[in-house]
């Protein structure tokens, strides 16, 4: 007994027992066939899909229409800085603040009130040695009638405008203190490095003659400005000074410095009124 092409077949002596060897090898024919099938079929898809992948991508690219990079649409510009207000700031450098020194220099710019009551205010000082008491004051045009010696010449010759004095005293000293006053600086100086004898002492309202016929006495000189300045100082009793006595000297000294932080104090503050108004 037989069957078609592809049936199984009989063993030996036909005895109706299948040849289970022949068998096996058929189905694993039939397996190896379904296999590349499948594998075929596989790779067809695959080449499919990569197919229209590539025509996708080729479709895309056509619709640029042959326009290079450069060519396609820049993207939005963003808004820059320069819409906010920037501050603004003037090139014109504005002017140097008011030298003080020049408002005591000349007469042309030192035009602040003078006299004993603003060079020397209230009745007293307070110094570095103690509290001096003011005395008499006085102010003259005529420069020498406030001097002794050569010093009356050498303010006249040098333009002297006036003399301003005050005598301050402090446990029996008394001291006398004169400002000389030109229309410059350079007049000033002159009279100073020129300067001979030295300011006569002023007495009166309480305080009596001193540092006068023959008695030894301290005198110092300076200037600063148009200002030329001078102590006389001494005894209240006539007691003639030595070079021990240093409450003269320091006394003097005190009051040398008062002057000129008087004469600097009035040229900072002329400066800085000046500074103060409005530009024209």
């Amino acid at each position: 007994m037989s069957f078609g092409q592809g049936g199984p077949g009989w063993g030996p002596g036909d005895q109706q027992t299948p040849d289970w060897a022949a068998l096996a090898d058929a189905s694993a024919a039939r397996n190896r066939r379904r296999k590349w099938l499948f594998l075929g079929g596989g790779a067809l898809a695959t080449a499919a899909v990569v197919a229209v992948v590539a025509t996708v991508i080729v479709s895309a690219g056509s619709k640029d229409d042959g326009k290079s990079a450069s060519e396609l649409p820049s993207p939005p510009a963003l808004p820059s800085d320069s819409a906010h207000p920037q501050p603004s700031f003037s090139k014109v450098a504005p002017p140097p603040p008011p030298n003080p020194y020049d408002y005591i220099a000349s007469a042309r710019k030192d035009k602040a009130p003078l006299g004993a009551d603003t060079l020397f205010p209230g009745t007293g000082l307070t110094l570095g040695s103690g509290v001096y008491a003011k005395g008499p004051t006085d102010k003259v045009t005529s420069c020498a009638a406030a001097t002794q010696g050569a010093l009356g010449s050498v303010l006249g010759n040098n333009g002297c405008r006036q003399v301003i004095r005050a005598t301050f005293t402090k446990d029996g000293v008394a001291v006398t203190v004169g400002v000389a006053v030109f229309d410059t600086d350079t007049a000033a100086k002159k009279a100073k490095e020129q300067a001979s004898g030295g300011i006569a002492s002023l007495s009166g309202a309480g305080v009596a003659t001193f540092c006068r016929d023959g008695v030894v006495c301290r005198r110092t000189t300076n200037s600063y400005g148009r200002y030329a300045y001078f102590t006389t100082g001494g005894f209240a009793n006539g007691k003639s000074v030595t070079k021990g006595d240093t409450a003269v000297f320091t006394a003097g000294d005190d009051l040398a410095q008062f002057v000129f932080d008087q004469i600097v104090a009035r040229g900072r503050n002329q400066a800085s009124a000046a500074a103060a108004q409005p530009a024209a």
